[in-house]
């Protein structure tokens, strides 16, 4: 069942043609300010891979990906999840030396997730993934990579506003961080997503840390996998939307694990037969680069510079009857 908040008065700042055009506009933009940001090269990337390589990330554990035979070769493949760890071989395939990287459109099927504002079974985003050293492998570089992404999306903000003067500046370069265990201790009574909406409404843009692991009240905040990022090193990015009066997730992002926080993270998971699989193997025996990475929205990030209310204002997409009516009546117009 879809879960729909309808803005009271709502009313789209840009008509559907503008849209079309600003969307355009936006990702042009964006695209050329992140891999100015983090030294990044445009690279091609897969639709869908084979499941045995283990390179599909199957993101809490439990989605199904959508998978079909390739009758010429009789192979079966799975629509990606997200090329989290397609991209880390890929650094190695291609020799992106340290301190360069890649970026990638990344389109994916996610059939089992949610459906509301913020979700649909169709993912758009930019995937990236940058050659970092050992001594990279710490807060601060992570803090600082983060400082850039958010000044890419301010700097792409600022276009957008040029090109649209109906819009307006509504995202703040200033950067809180916190750890997902001081937002516990902060709000130890409230849920992993009324934490975030709590901290962010007051921080504006935030970014949250330490994804993945137990918390000291045994559970965890949020879910991730234990075999791409370090959980001491990863995080959310976080804004403010006053169109939904929520916070927003941009991106999902960390530096990824070296061979000792991955063997610990398996563990911790009960995810030891991942061992046998080949981008496992390839990372336990030191084959693959050190590197940092993530993915950003490209519908999250239109609708929070555009300033739309729905996902399915900036994207196409397969809708339920309820969230069709719902949206019809609260002035969103769908795509």
């Amino acid at each position: 069942m879809s879960k729909l908040i309808t803005p009271a008065e709502y009313k789209s700042v840009l008509s559907i043609y503008e849209t079309q055009i600003a969307i355009g506009s936006l990702k042009r933009a964006f695209e050329d300010n992140l891999s100015q940001a983090l030294n990044l090269k445009r690279v091609s990337a897969p639709l869908f891979l084979e499941p045995q390589t283990g390179l599909n990330d199957d993101l809490d554990g439990i989605q199904r990906p959508v998978e079909f035979e390739i009758k010429e070769i009789g192979k079966w493949a799975h629509i990606s999840h997200s090329l989290a760890k397609w991209k880390r071989v890929a650094l190695k395939n291609y020799r992106f030396p340290a301190g360069e990287g890649l970026y990638t459109d990344m389109n994916a099927i996610r059939r089992d997730d949610e459906i509301d504002n913020l979700h649909s079974v169709y993912v758009d985003q930019w995937d990236w993934e940058k050659v970092i050293s050992d001594s990279d492998r710490t807060l601060d570089y992570l803090k600082d990579t983060v400082v850039k992404i958010v000044n890419a999306i301010c700097d792409t903000q600022d276009i957008m506003v040029m090109l649209f003067p109906k819009l307006i500046h509504s995202v703040s370069r200033e950067v809180s961080f916190v750890t997902t265990q001081e937002l516990e201790d902060r709000y130890p009574h409230l849920s992993d997503n009324e934490r975030e909406n709590e901290y962010v409404k007051e921080h504006k843009t935030a970014f949250v840390m330490q994804v993945g692991d137990v918390l000291k009240s045994g559970q965890k905040h949020g879910v991730r996998a234990p075999d791409y990022d370090d959980w001491k090193l990863n995080g959310d990015l976080l804004f403010w939307s006053d169109i939904l009066g929520r916070a927003v997730e941009i991106s999902s992002m960390g530096i990824r694990v070296d061979v000792n926080s991955l063997d610990e993270q398996l563990a911790k998971a009960n995810c030891n037969h991942r061992r046998k699989l080949q981008y496992h193997k390839m990372l336990l025996d030191g084959e693959l680069p050190l590197t940092i990475g993530g993915g950003i929205g490209q519908s999250r990030l239109c609708m929070l510079l555009l300033r739309k209310a729905h996902v399915g204002e900036v994207q196409v997409s397969i809708w339920d009857d309820a969230t069709i009516e719902g949206c019809k009546k609260a002035n969103i117009e769908l795509l």
